[in-house]
């Protein structure tokens, strides 16, 4: 089997994404298993390099190419698709002195982060790449650069022409997929309808099975404390969840439970094996137990001993896996950012589209 081409965006020039990409490439490991090629600019990766092996100790090349066929996919030299977007002059810092950029969202950075995107789909589509990885960007940058998107989930739906898709989240064997992401919680609560859990479930099998999980268990997730009590704390779970729940198991899908499980319980179970994932009914009843898990602070050194987990969109025509945190504008630019949750989205990246080629 031919090593899976990567297309790794660059993520906002301004924040940890270039730093991030050069210390996850520094394992020759990756290299092994994948053919990486970097969709961003020069510029700001050879900036990152050189603070790489100034902090790290890291010594990796840069190279410029303009199409994939230039790219040589070379343990030590990384290839970069080069957009020409940011040039040497925009980033404020001396790599000689690494320390944070201090700019945050900039329409310069969010431009550049949504043409590296846009980029990416481009080559996916054209099947240039066989798995997109992105790095974090700035949803406020993207829109100050006139892009009205909530983030790379709806972008890639709107490139790829695709309408029924969720976000995944994945960190170890815990996953959980989304009703809803990017709305206020009050928006998110009336999305709760029969037709769209009824698709996330159909989704979240799907996705299960393209990661090699045969015959995948689903939990579904209640809106309402205590699944709504019989009624007694809404009616969600009655009137919207549990008709999507019988007509999905009706269709063969495996939903041990066979109802709602309650939001306080289900993630205990799933991390002892009873799920292979979780269906969330909004954003946060998915993030905050996924991110208490793999993002580990270091109280008495003062960082971040892992920021770990994995963001899939499922439902898309191509692959795409991203880290799960963000820009870290606060200290983006001095070498220090963690590169787990990136070397993590990689790893699902190469295995989906292994057991793509493999179906």
């Amino acid at each position: 089997m031919n090593k899976p081409i990567l297309g790794i965006t660059m993520g906002d020039p301004f924040g940890n994404g270039p730093e991030i990409t050069v210390k996850a490439l520094a394992d020759k490991t990756i290299y092994d298993r994948c053919r990486p090629l970097v969709i961003g600019d020069v510029s700001c990766m050879e900036y990152a390099a050189k603070v790489a092996k100034k902090v790290s100790g890291l010594d990796m090349k840069i190279r410029g190419i303009r199409s994939v066929s230039e790219a040589n996919y070379e343990y030590g030299v990384i290839d970069v698709y080069d957009l020409g977007l940011v040039k040497a002059e925009d980033i404020p810092n001396d790599p000689e002195d690494p320390k944070p950029f201090g700019l945050g969202a900039t329409a310069l950075g969010g431009e550049a982060a949504f043409q590296y995107v846009k980029k990416v789909i481009e080559l996916a589509m054209a099947g240039e790449v066989d798995a997109t990885i992105t790095n974090a960007l700035s949803k406020e940058a993207i829109n100050m650069a006139g892009h009205h998107y909530s983030g790379h989930t709806e972008i890639y739906a709107d490139y790829t022409h695709t309408s029924k898709y969720t976000m995944m989240l994945a960190h170890e064997e815990l996953r959980v997929v989304h009703v809803s992401t990017h709305v206020s919680l009050r928006e998110a609560c009336d999305r709760v309808k029969k037709d769209r859990v009824l698709d996330v479930i159909r989704i979240a099998n799907a996705g299960c099975k393209a990661i090699g999980i045969k015959e995948p268990k689903i939990a579904v997730a209640g809106l309402n404390p205590h699944c709504g009590e019989n009624g007694m704390f809404g009616r969600e779970e009655i009137e919207e969840i549990q008709p999507a729940i019988d007509a999905d198991m009706a269709e063969g899908i495996i939903i041990p439970d066979k109802k709602p499980t309650p939001p306080d319980t289900v993630f205990s179970k799933a991390l002892g094996g009873w799920y292979d994932i979780v269906v969330v009914m909004y954003h946060d009843q998915g993030h905050i137990p996924l991110k208490v898990k793999g993002f580990v602070y270091n109280k008495a050194e003062g960082h971040w001993d892992a920021v770990a987990g994995v963001n899939v969109t499922l439902g898309l025509p191509i692959i795409r896996s991203s880290v799960d945190h963000g820009t870290g504008f606060g200290h983006a630019g001095n070498g220090h950012a963690n590169e787990l949750s990136l070397v993590n989205a990689m790893d699902y990246g190469i295995r989906m589209a292994n057991a793509k080629a493999e179906n």
